[in-house]
């Protein structure tokens, strides 16, 4: 079997930097298993298996060196990357069927591609005796939605500066948490931990822009944000705050091509 491979850094213009994403594009999905095994030995945050079901629409699935996962963003951002830059897909919009997260669109315009994703519901929830065990630092405010963690500091030095206990991390009943402060220079920024599925740090993470989104947006009273998030590799996030919805623009740039022989 010859799978064609790319790997894409996602939420970034620049080489090196953001979150690099591996994306194979397949006639008909290959076993779970192996497919896992793919991501495993990628190593990367995640793999994206893209299937054309007709000319209109693509079935997406994504994989951690550890677990499939319901949502992926900086993935799903490189995987319509490869189709408008790489396979000359012409239409104004991307459709990707999923699993779980329903029908998820992506438009590109200039050198953004803009993706429409579901918003989290997000509530208030108490700090847990293993989040308080993995971060020393106490948050002002803890909130959980779908999937993860939301951790709610004061200042974006807090969140520069936040060391986690990744294996007392890993302990805790979620995906992963993500913690968050207002921005010194943008409306908001975020880091996101994830030991739990593979993942110690995310270095940018589209999906948990769906939960952050909808929180900062009431929080600062407006629907149009810029974010940052603060890992090593770092990476640029915009985001549009649309009730049920969220839209998340992000940049992307080619890094290797090539074929998986299995």
């Amino acid at each position: 079997m010859r799978i064609p491979f790319y790997q894409v850094d996602a939420f970034t213009n620049e080489l090196f930097k953001g979150n690099p994403a591996g994306v194979c594009f397949v006639d008909e999905y290959p076993e779970d298993n192996i497919m896992q095994k793919i991501a495993t030995e990628n190593n990367l945050a995640e793999t994206a298996f893209v299937t054309k079901v007709n000319e209109d629409q693509f079935f997406i699935r994504w994989f951690t060196p550890a677990a499939e996962v319901e949502l992926c963003g900086h993935a799903t951002l490189a995987s319509a990357f490869i189709l408008f830059d790489k396979l000359g897909y012409q239409k104004e919009k991307v459709l990707f069927d999923t699993l779980y997260s329903g029908i998820l669109t992506v438009q590109k315009e200039d050198d953004w591609l803009w993706m429409d994703f579901p918003a989290d519901d997000i509530q208030t929830a108490e700090i847990t005796d293993e989040l308080k065990a993995a971060f020393p630092l106490r948050p002002d405010s803890v909130l959980k939605g779908k999937t993860d963690y939301v951790l709610v500091y004061s200042l974006q030095k807090q969140v520069e500066e936040a060391m986690p206990d990744l294996q007392k991390l890993a302990k805790v009943n979620a995906r992963g948490v993500i913690v968050t402060s207002k921005g010194d220079s943008v409306d908001f920024v975020s880091r996101f931990f994830a030991p739990q599925i593979g993942i110690d740090e995310d270095p940018v993470t589209g999906s948990a822009h769906t939960s952050l989104t909808p929180y900062w947006s009431g929080v600062l009273e407006k629907k149009n944000l810029d974010a940052l998030q603060l890992s090593k590799r770092g990476g640029v996030v915009k985001c549009i705050s649309q009730g049920d919805r969220v839209i998340i623009g992000g940049q992307a740039c080619l890094y290797l091509e090539g074929t998986i022989e299995i």
